[in-house]
């Protein structure tokens, strides 16, 4: 009615509020305390405490990423298009500490990167690196980022697959891959990218460098992968000291053999080796006369004429992936191997010295 006050609801709202926040308290404080952890939930417990505060937020602009500590000089590895075309970036640690970290060296063809910051937080530990060519489908595995910008986050799956192959991102046009990935169905989304995969007891086995897309978004979709700790282990010290890592380089590409492609060069079906179609004009491939295919890929015709290669050094070679492995994991620039072939029904030695991956490839013809 006119000239009677409004009635204030307010306090009323307030009280109610508080009247249930202050029933849910004494509910909270009657109910029985938690189940005390399962050792395995106590496990990945301990191993977050330990690992997490070595792993860092990269950031530069509205772009982030992971990375974690290598060594007690501050020297951090992240990954390549992580810190991409940027000479500093923001490195922010679990506690909230920022420094400004410098990009010491990058490489594309690993998607490898090292950053460095002047000291370390107190209580920061550089994080160990594992032997991931002994890592086995089905064991456990950790990662540990920054997925869409939220720091500390650790999920956990199995490594799902090995000796995985995909693009070098910055190299994509020149057809470099990486080779050994690894696979997981620990989630991994972008942010992680830099970040550790970590198996149980908490040393690195790779590095989260890509997802697998189920859908025009980019999520993460069962598939994660990371460049395994063997390559770290290679690449990193050369990018510390040098700024920069040179790959050892066969000079040929090409295909697993199958049987189809077997038959189709007078093979028994159940021969296994690497296929060479092409060999690149004046690698060393083509230095030490090993021989491409001399007939063209296509849906109607498969390639002929193109040397199997199914040995290294007397180590078996069964695929093409197999190859790249090996090159990768055991050789260097300058190294002479004893590559071993089937050529026209004939097993031949032959021997080839590796030189460095160029910058660009030539023509093909």
């Amino acid at each position: 009615m006119p000239g009677m006050p409004r009635r204030r609801t307010l306090p009323v709202a307030i009280s109610l509020v508080a009247v249930v926040a202050g029933a849910w308290g004494l509910a909270a404080t009657m109910a029985p305390p938690l189940q005390a952890l399962q050792p395995s939930e106590q496990a990945l417990v301990e191993l977050y405490q330990r690992v997490a505060p070595a792993v860092v937020r990269l950031s530069r602009g509205e772009g982030v990423g992971s990375g974690f500590v290598y060594d007690a000089q501050g020297h951090i590895v992240t990954n390549r298009h992580v810190v991409a075309g940027a000479r500093t970036v923001d490195v922010t640690f679990l506690d909230g500490t920022v420094m400004t970290g410098q990009v010491v060296g990058t490489d594309p063809d690993s998607d490898l990167a090292v950053v460095r910051v002047e000291r370390l937080p107190a209580g920061v530990e550089p994080l160990v690196l594992g032997d991931s060519t002994a890592v086995q489908v089905g064991q456990t595995a950790i990662a540990i980022g920054n997925p869409f910008g939220l720091s500390g986050t650790m999920t956990v799956g199995i490594v799902s697959g090995l000796h995985r192959t995909i693009p070098a991102q910055a190299r994509r046009s020149a057809g470099f891959v990486i080779p050994d990935v690894i696979q997981t169905d620990a989630a991994i989304n972008p942010g992680n990218s830099g970040g550790p995969l970590l198996d149980s007891s908490g040393a690195v086995i790779g590095v989260a460098t890509a997802i697998a897309l189920g859908s025009p978004f980019p999520a993460f979709a069962g598939v994660g992968l990371a460049v395994p700790a063997h390559l770290v282990e290679r690449v990193v010290p050369s990018l510390i000291a040098h700024g920069s890592y040179q790959w050892p380089w066969l000079g040929v590409s090409g295909v697993g053999l199958t049987p189809e492609l077997a038959r189709a060069n007078g093979l028994p079906p159940e021969t296994r080796g690497a296929y060479v179609v092409q060999v690149v004009p004046g690698g060393p491939a083509a230095a030490a006369g090993l021989r491409g295919s001399t007939r063209p890929t296509g849906a109607e015709r498969l390639p002929e004429g193109g040397d199997v290669i199914v040995g290294i050094d007397g180590s078996p070679i069964a695929s093409f992936d197999d190859l790249l492995v090996y090159i990768a994991r055991y050789t260097s620039v300058g190294q002479r191997l004893q590559v071993t072939v089937l050529r026209e029904g004939q097993r031949l030695d032959v021997p080839v010295t590796l030189t460095a991956r160029p910058a660009t490839l030539p023509e093909m013809p």
